[in-house]
């Protein structure tokens, strides 16, 4: 049989099953909001932060006289757990909400209040004792604990990011290294250019994702300016003084992130800059990542009507009526993260901009645009470097022999017999099928030997 608690609010009682740690807030925002088919336990970085802001807040009450020493050790006790792990399942209301992230910040003073009570040996709901709002949320507004979070939990999530761009950078380091000799055909606007190195190819993909370590990096910076003591809208209404100071202090001490007050609370209550800021760097990361997994699917197109000039590491079939035909899923499959990166920024710009007042009411779709983004974009990078870069190999002889019949290779000798003289030679050799130094040979326009070394493998990639 079923036991429930009853609980109240201001529309009423709800029965609330017994063992439930959440009270009567988080259950009528669960039966509110129901978009995504989720909750905010998918994102356990957000539950964490939630935690450390209400640990580091029952420290500060505690220190400015606001909270006894009785319920405050309850309190952190209950979130330390939290952070530990425990009680995620608890956390039930949709990451998608209205309220500004109401429900989320009530969710979590209920959970917290009821494993304090269980704590001090009391039964959940008896919040005489200990009160979700009167306790946990004590100096506190949903309008600094939640945006605060926000930024704890993205600055974890963004530093896994940027540990699997470095990831995937050295991946295309090691392939760089080992392709250093592979000589190959350039191509501009996918038309044969000069020769380079499928080495020189990686380690330019390899730089771009070391680019994108620094810019992510110099976005979380910005992240770690709080409101914590805001309350409402930026005036700190309720919280008493050095309150706002010792919060900073103990959520410094706690995450071990040098977080800042932002010097002004109404500004830093309404704006959305840094969330904005946060969410184009992750845009500009996707659209590089596609960018090169474009390359790479390119690159590896045949094996007989393509470029054929790498081999992508075969996964799965790839089809369920061509016999033996395989997919390059892995760049597919990355490609598909960046769209829906760039998806996400635009929800989020939209949602940044659309804040009124002293408040933005869109955070809630801001941070699960944020925490999907770079969920999928970790795992894309990871991916791509141990199922698709780590395997890659080159059809070298092949890139050779594009080198040596390339019409291109007479850029290097332009300055040499002139441009008119290299365009009917391009021409010719296009016509008729003979290679460049044939041509040139046959022409008269340089002796033997200087072609030969001009179109040396040596001193195309020096020219290149």
């Amino acid at each position: 049989m079923n036991v429930h608690r009853t609980e109240r609010d201001m529309l009423g009682p709800l029965q609330i099953p017994e063992d439930a740690y959440y009270g009567v807030h988080t259950l009528r925002a669960s039966r509110n909001f129901r978009v995504t088919g989720s909750s905010i336990s998918e994102f356990p970085m957000l539950l964490a932060a939630l935690a450390a802001v209400k640990e580091a807040a029952a420290m500060a009450n505690s220190e400015v006289g606001g909270l006894d020493a009785v319920r405050t050790q309850a309190i952190v006790q209950a979130c330390q757990e939290i952070r530990a792990g425990a009680l995620h399942d608890q956390f039930i209301v949709d990451p998608i909400q209205g309220g500004a992230g109401t429900s989320t910040n009530m969710n979590a003073n209920e959970v917290i209040a009821n494993r304090a009570l269980e704590i001090l040996g009391l039964p959940k709901g008896s919040y005489s004792n200990l009160h979700p709002n009167e306790d946990v949320n004590r100096s506190q507004s949903t309008n600094d604990v939640y945006p605060t979070a926000l930024k704890i939990a993205a600055i974890t999530a963004g530093a896994d990011l940027i540990e699997a761009l470095r990831h995937l950078r050295l991946s295309f380091e090691r392939k760089a290294v080992e392709f250093a000799d592979v000589i190959k055909v350039g191509r501009t606007q996918l038309q044969d250019a000069v020769p380079m190195t499928l080495g020189q190819e990686f380690a330019s993909y390899a730089t771009m994702m070391g680019e994108d370590e620094l810019r992510l990096g110099e976005s979380l910076v910005h992240l770690h300016e709080i409101n914590l003591g805001a309350t409402a809208i930026g005036t700190g209404i309720t919280a008493p003084p050095g309150y706002a100071e010792a919060a900073r202090r103990h959520l410094q001490r706690i995450t071990g992130l040098p977080v800042v007050t932002a010097p002004n609370l109404v500004e830093a209550t309404q704006d959305c800059g840094a969330f904005a800021l946060y969410s184009g760097t992750l845009k500009r990361t996707a659209i590089k990542a596609s960018k090169i997994c474009n390359d790479l699917r390119l690159l590896s197109s045949g094996p007989r009507a393509g470029l054929s000039e790498i081999n992508l590491p075969p996964r799965q079939a790839g089809s369920s009526i061509m016999p033996g035909k395989v997919n390059p899923v892995i760049p597919e499959m990355v490609n598909q993260v960046a769209f829906e990166v760039v998806g996400n920024d635009v929800t989020v710009t939209m949602a940044a901009e659309a804040g009124q007042l002293q408040l933005n009411a869109f955070e809630p779709i801001i941070a699960y645009s944020i925490f999907r983004s770079v969920a999928h974009l970790t795992e894309a990078c990871t991916t791509l470097a141990d199922l698709c870069v780590d395997g890659i190999t080159a059809n070298k002889e092949f890139l050779r022999s594009q080198v040596e019949s390339s019409i291109g290779v007479v850029t290097v000798l332009s300055p040499h017999i002139g441009y008119e003289a290299s365009v009917e030679v391009a021409q010719d050799a296009l016509r008729t099928g003979r290679s460049v130094t044939d041509l040139v040979i046959e022409k008269n326009l340089l002796p033997t030997e200087v072609v030969l070394m001009r179109l040396s493998p040596e001193m195309l990639l020096g020219a290149g």
